[in-house]
């Protein structure tokens, strides 16, 4: 980086403040001609691969769970803030996982987490879809492991 004024590539930070998540205002000032500047710097991120079924790669997008998780919770008391909630949370953990490349089935393991706090339907929609039930017994199955969760949860 140089000084606008004078092209000097020596100057000190003043002042460094966030403006958003991804952007940090920096004031600074020219050692040579002592020109005050600012700067925005912008965290670039590192892009995030998920690791398919099929073992095929491609880049994270959170519309797929956005889609995903409004058809499981069609005519369901869940607001699209929380629908937004979760898929923040989901990339705000992906990106804490310092890693660039995770399974869907993690994904997926995340969403069914988050839909179970918030609806128990829902959860099981998704579930049902995405663990590709077979048959009524294994929907069973999957309400039995759901109300046991939820007896040790009241017993708490």
């Amino acid at each position: 980086m140089k000084c606008p004024s004078c092209g000097s590539n020596d100057f000190k930070v003043l002042d460094s403040r966030p403006t958003d998540s991804k952007t940090i205002r920096r004031r600074r000032e020219c050692q040579n001609c002592q020109k005050r500047f600012t700067t925005y710097e912008i965290i670039e991120a590192v892009p995030i691969y998920v690791i398919k079924k099929s073992g095929t790669l491609e880049i994270f997008d959170p519309n797929k769970i956005i889609a995903g998780v409004r058809r499981a919770c069609y005519k369901r008391p869940v607001t699209d803030e929380q629908i937004q909630a979760i898929v923040n949370e989901i990339e705000n953990e992906l990106a804490n996982k310092l890693t660039e490349n995770i399974t869907s089935e993690e994904i997926g393991n995340m969403v069914m987490e988050k839909l179970r706090e918030i609806d128990e339907v829902s959860y099981v929609r998704f579930a049902s879809v995405y663990r590709e039930f077979k048959d009524v017994e294994t929907f069973m199955n999957a309400l039995r492991v759901l109300r046991e969760k939820n007896k040790k949860k009241k017993k708490l």
